[in-house]
């Protein structure tokens, strides 16, 4: 596997950010947004090829960010929601409309990535080296981060 780089972290974040915008916030009026998702659940096996592939996307995402599993969970949580309610005829549809569930995996994605500090090496070096301690004394100094993640792991 190729090591990974705070760039490529980057990289991911503004990219999820692009498919919450497109999902979810396409047109956007005041709190309230309409995307993609939310228009194309109208037509017939359209809307969920979209809203299954958009989803299975930010779940891949989430496993090249090395989410937690809290995240990931509830990432397929608002996702299966997302999936399940445009399924059911009608109803199912309005409720899909107005149901932000790319939006709101894409969000969690994001902020399991902004409270994680980043470190471009391998951890047993970084230990061996006595680099780690480090790494956790910025960690804990800064209340906004909960992990830390080597990349070159």
């Amino acid at each position: 596997m190729a090591k990974r780089s705070i760039g490529d972290i980057e990289k991911i974040w503004s990219n999820v950010e692009g498919v919450k915008k497109l999902s979810d916030r396409a047109v956007g009026f005041g709190p309230f947004g309409i995307g993609m998702d939310g228009l194309l659940t109208w037509i017939p096996v359209v809307g969920t090829v979209y809203s299954v592939g958009a989803g299975g996307w930010l779940l891949t995402q989430a496993i090249r960010a090395k989410a937690t599993p809290g995240t990931i969970a509830r990432m397929v949580g608002y996702l299966g929601v997302d999936v399940a309610t445009g399924e059911v005829p009608i109803a199912g549809d309005v409720v899909d409309f107005f149901f932000p569930g790319h939006l709101m995996a894409a969000k969690a994605l994001q902020k399991d990535i902004e409270s994680t500090h980043w470190v471009e090496a391998n951890e047993r070096e970084s230990r061996a080296s006595g680099d780690h301690e480090r790494h956790v004394a910025t960690m804990k100094a800064d209340p906004t981060k909960r992990r830390i993640v080597y990349l070159h792991d």
